[in-house]
């Protein structure tokens, strides 16, 4: 006869003991090797490209950039999506693609997309597009403040660019660094238009002068008979005193310097960029991770470099952290272990009040250490992390791996109170419960399989929390069967009994159930009906209940896009940004923050700016990021002509790029006016409606066109052309990068300009001329071309899959659901009349969320079917696992009552805790139905006594294994601490569901099992893996 793993671990305890020890030790070492990530790695592989051309207005970037780029991209296999932004000088493209392409394939194919699409870009780019690992839309992971008190600007960005940045973009994991506030140092050119005019020159000319002076180029060297030298010449100019002495033209015999008729400074590239860090100029380093990246492991490998690179610095420049992300998700993750403590805390304290015997609460409480500790080992193994999701798992699998555990030790201190010595109970007591062990963890393996098949980023997401969990079951399995009858046999005590002791707390609890529970059966219709009303309710709560996406979460930070008029000035918008700097510095809140303008990283035009708010400590302030946000809103609003849109950085983002809201909704067609005019009205719509909170567009339509009509007849009378004119303007108003000189680390830029006094006026346009190639005389533009009156145009042109785009960003107030807010935009957009020939769809999150909620259903039913296969497999029934299924209804409607009680809408996160109670309730009813198949069988006594003496002989194990779920469940629900609110949702869908769960099916079961025995009367088959008890 064979014996069972269960006797072989107790007669060989050293060797047991020794095997659990290695388990322990595997999980030991482990843990301090696994990585920490607020979230599972779920991210798109995502690129971003970015082209510049100064000056060029964004129709131009647009057509001659965008579109050729969008072009070759378009051809590239397994990209989901691809958007552009085109701004005055500037276009900006962001590719995503499947979660299964390669992020550094998708890297190579786009720079031969792009060195394709050269051919047929302006041949006056200064360079060709480059493009970078990361996603423009996902919140940075650190924040860098240079100042210093006595560099100027020009000099500080230097620093900034040349050393820290570069430095740090070879740190890895390192995907982007925006350097806002960057003024990089350049030599301007200004000249004078009545100065050229006078003399008979044009901007042309100044132009193709320093081109010709300022060069460098290969000269070879001189090859000796004994040596070789390296010629060299001082071809290069590198100061303004250089150029302005430089020798334009001759007039009447004399040379024209470039000093007689422009100003040569030194200067920034670009002129009209500030950044300030809380209301201290300065540089910032906005430091984004590559997609994949290790949050984490970036910002540590990030720290520890840079006090040798503030060494490097000259004293008077200070680098600071202003901002770090990983704050945020280390005490998240911090207090995500103290729930784990509590949990268990409370487990421990059920264990101890129901088995009132200290060596089997320790021996139940050892399989629950061993059990946790070893899965870290197998998280190590399959490459998790220690995460939000895969300890949270842990927390949930504290209450399963306890169930084993106490089933075990409960059977055998039963059988130590039947009279049987330690060693025999023990390898009785594990023996005869070991088929319904294996029943319950495998029937709850069985609901998590559904979700290592979900597809897409919420299927990524859950795969480590799924198999997280299912390992931490699976080790419970083996070491409850093994340690647990073990220890056992050699610590624990057969309870001792006193003749006039009173009944404690568990028997008087028994005693009060088998007494309902007569009545119960005795009223079988009544109990038959109640269940039929509970799974109808669930059914029209599961319809009617909110639903939602991912919680808000509070990270400690925020980000903000300030919108101004589309023609507002560069001075102004300053002086905007300022005031609104104000109000936020004043917030008690706020810890630090920095802002920008001007086009600097993805920020592309003058009228919009950038906030970066680092919050304090979750214990530190009175509200959290939405709360903030909805707090600080209307002082915001008062400050007149501008709008920051704020949002609570999130730890998971699926937005393609960056976003001035939580949601995103996209609109595209053909047709651009049409599109403009549309979007318009559903915006307008939209913001009667008080569930959507910072709605906008970013149509920005409202930018100062001067618009200059070239008559080609005229101008073909003096040899001129269009294109004479767009370079002559150019020159003069483009910020024109003519020439560029290198140093040994760096490449600087000339820019040519008209002077400060006339580039700000279109009056100068006025006294334009231009030299005509015929006469070689002096054309004043006013002569071949009409200065129309200024009008209003796009600052911006998106593009969407190559179509012309307008996005829509909201919020939503509280309480709003995002299931509803779909339905109100869509509603919405029907009662505005919105033409077919517009298509819009969700982006991001709500994309995202649209998915999931069509798949929701079949999750549930897959859970369902899943765990019914295993059931009839293991008891070779098809009847039998119905009765078990039958609980479920009950846990469906007090998860349902419990998400409406505490204002929670059914997220993903709720839709996880469900899919848990499909494997939690059903316990229950197989640690019923294994003894009522056991004693109908062996002792063959009717359906209604079996069921009532299974009821209750297993009503101590059953309340004790669903108090310690429950218990493990609670922490979670009412945790406050950073990251609650991913897990709250979790917590209160399990404690709901097992609350409502165990108050009905203690006695709505016993009679689906009698019901179903009548209806299919059949002899009972013994179980596939029992052996009969």
């Amino acid at each position: 006869m064979s014996r069972s793993p269960s006797a072989w671990c107790v007669d060989h305890p050293v060797a047991t003991l020794l095997l659990t020890f290695a388990l322990v030790l595997l999980g030991l070492i482990a843990f301090p090797r696994l990585a920490i990530a607020p979230l599972p790695e779920a991210e798109f592989p995502t690129i971003q490209v970015s082209a510049t051309l100064p000056g060029a207005s964004p129709d131009t970037m647009a057509s001659s950039v965008a579109t050729p780029l969008e072009v070759q991209f378009s051809a590239i296999p397994g990209m989901t999506q691809m958007t552009s932004s085109s701004a005055l000088g500037s276009s900006l493209l962001t590719l995503q693609f499947t979660l299964t392409k390669s992020i550094d394939t998708a890297a190579q194919e786009v720079q031969a997309a792009i060195n394709t699409a050269s051919g047929k870009l302006p041949s006056d780019m200064p360079s060709l597009p480059t493009w970078k690992k990361v996603n423009p839309a996902d919140s940075p992971v650190l924040i860098l403040s240079v100042s210093s008190a006595s560099m100027p600007s020009t000099e500080l960005s230097d620093y900034v660019e040349t050393l820290l940045a570069r430095q740090i973009s070879q740190i890895d994991g390192v995907g982007q660094i925006n350097i806002t506030g960057q003024q990089r140092p350049a030599i301007r050119v200004q000249a004078s238009p009545d100065k050229l005019a006078a003399i008979g020159l044009t901007l042309a000319d100044i132009r193709l002068a320093i081109q010709q002076s300022s060069l460098n180029l290969a000269k070879g060297a001189i090859y000796g008979e004994n040596s070789v030298s390296t010629l060299s010449t001082n071809d290069q100019l590198f100061h303004p005193e250089d150029y302005a002495q430089l020798i334009v033209s001759y007039k009447e015999g004399a040379p024209v310097q470039l000093r007689d008729i422009a100003k040569v400074v030194n200067g920034s590239e670009n002129a009209y960029v500030q950044a300030w860090s809380g209301d201290t100029p300065g540089v910032n380093l906005v430091i984004s991770r590559q997609p994949g990246a290790n949050i984490v492991e970036t910002v540590d490998r990030i720290q520890s470099e840079l006090p040798r690179l503030q060494a490097m610095l000259p004293a008077s420049v200070q680098v600071s952290v202003l901002t770090d992300r990983t704050k945020t998700i280390r005490a998240s993750l911090h207090e995500v272990e103290v729930t784990l403590l509590i949990a268990i805390l409370l487990v421990v304290a059920v264990m101890a009040l129901f088995l009132r015997q200290l060596s089997a609460t320790l021996i139940v409480s050892s399989v629950l250490g061993v059990s946790l500790v070893a899965s870290f080992a197998l998280m190590y193994l399959m490459g998790f992390s220690l995460n939000n999701l895969t300890l949270v798992a842990i927390v949930i699998a504290v209450g399963f791996v306890v169930d084993d555990a106490i089933v075990v030790v409960e059977n055998i201190h039963r059988h130590l109170e039947a009279g049987l010595d330690k060693r025999e109970a023990a390898i009785k007591g594990a023996g005869e419960i070991g088929f319904t062990v294996v029943s319950i963890s495998f029937s709850l393996v069985a609901a998590f399989i559904p979700l290592l098949f979900m597809g897409g980023v919420v299927g990524r997401l859950f795969k480590e929390f799924a198999l997280t969990a299912t390992s931490t079951i699976l080790i419970s399995v083996v070491v409850s069967l093994t340690l647990a009858p073990t220890l056992a046999a050699l610590f624990m005590r057969a309870p001792t009994h006193h003749a006039h002791a009173k009944p404690g707390f568990s028997e008087r609890l028994l005693a009060s159930y088998a007494r309902n529970l007569r009545r119960a059966l005795n009223h079988q219709r009544s109990m038959a009906a109640i269940f039929v009303i509970t799974l109808v309710l669930a059914v029209v709560g599961y319809v009617f209940i909110p639903k939602g996406f991912f919680p808000v979460q509070d990270t400690g930070f925020v980000l903000g896009t300030s919108e101004a008029a589309a023609d507002v000035s560069y001075p102004d918008m300053v002086a905007k940004h300022k005031a609104l700097a104000e109000i936020v510095k004043d917030d008690p809140a706020v810890e630090a923050f920095s802002h920008s303008v001007g086009v600097t990283g993805s920020n592309q035009t003058i009228a919009n700016g950038r906030f970066w708010i680092a919050l304090k400590n979750r214990g530190d302030r009175d509200v959290s990021a939405s709360q903030f946000i909805d707090r600080i809103r209307p002082k915001l609003a008062k400050v007149p002509g501008i709008v920051l849109y704020l949002r609570a950085g999130q730890d998971i983002n699926l937005s393609s790029g960056p976003s001035r809201a939580q949601y995103q909704y996209v609109l595209k067609s053909n047709d651009g006016p049409t599109l403009n005019t549309w979007t318009q009205r559903l915006t307008e719509k939209l913001r009667a409606n008080p569930a959507f909170r910072d709605l906008s567009n970013d149509l920005q339509l409202g930018g100062s066109i001067t618009h200059i009509s070239i008559d080609r007849q005229a101008a073909a009378r003096f040899g001129l052309t269009a294109t004479d004119v767009d370079q002559a303007l150019y020159d003069a108003f483009g910020q024109r990068q003519i020439n560029e000189f290198q140093t040994d680390i760096n490449q600087y830029q000339v820019v040519l300009e008209l002077d400060t006094q006339q580039r700000g006026k279109a009056e100068s346009l006025n006294f334009f001329y231009l030299r005509s190639p015929l006469t070689n005389e002096m054309v004043p533009l006013s002569a071949l071309a009409k200065v129309d009156p200024p009008t209003v145009g796009p600052l911006s042109i998106s593009h969407d899959g190559m179509f012309p785009a307008a996005n829509l960003s909201f919020n939503l107030a509280p309480g709003v659901a995002l299931g509803d807010a779909v339905i109100m935009l869509n509603q919405a957009k029907n009662e505005i009349g919105m033409p077919t020939t517009i298509i819009g769809n969700f982006q991001g999150a709500a994309q995202a969320f649209q998915s999931s909620l069509a798949s929701q259903p079949w999750l549930i039913l897959a859970a369902l079917v899943a765990v019914y296969i295993i059931l009839g497999v293991l008891y070779e029934s098809f009847v039998h696992p119905l009765t078990i299924i039958s609980t479920l209804p009950s846990a469906g409607l007090g998860a349902l009552i419990m998400l409406a009680l505490m204002g929670q809408d059914f997220s993903i996160m709720a839709l996880i805790g469900l899919v848990l109670l499909i494997g939690i309730v059903k316990k229950n009813g197989i640690l019923m139905i294994d003894f009522a198949l056991d004693a109908q069988r062996v002792r063959g006594l009717s359906a209604q006594e079996a069921i009532y003496e299974a009821c209750v002989t297993r009503f101590r194990p059953i309340i004790m294994t669903t108090l310690a779920a429950l218990l493990g469940a609670v922490p979670l629900m009412l945790g406050s601490g950073p990251g609650a609110e991913l897990r709250q949702p979790l917590g209160i869908a399990v404690v709901g569901g097992l609350l409502v769960s165990q108050a009905l099916t203690l006695f709505t079961t016993p009679v689906i099992y009698l019901y179903l025995e009548k209806f299919f009367h059949r002899p009972t088959p013994t179980p596939a893996l029992a052996t009969p008890h």
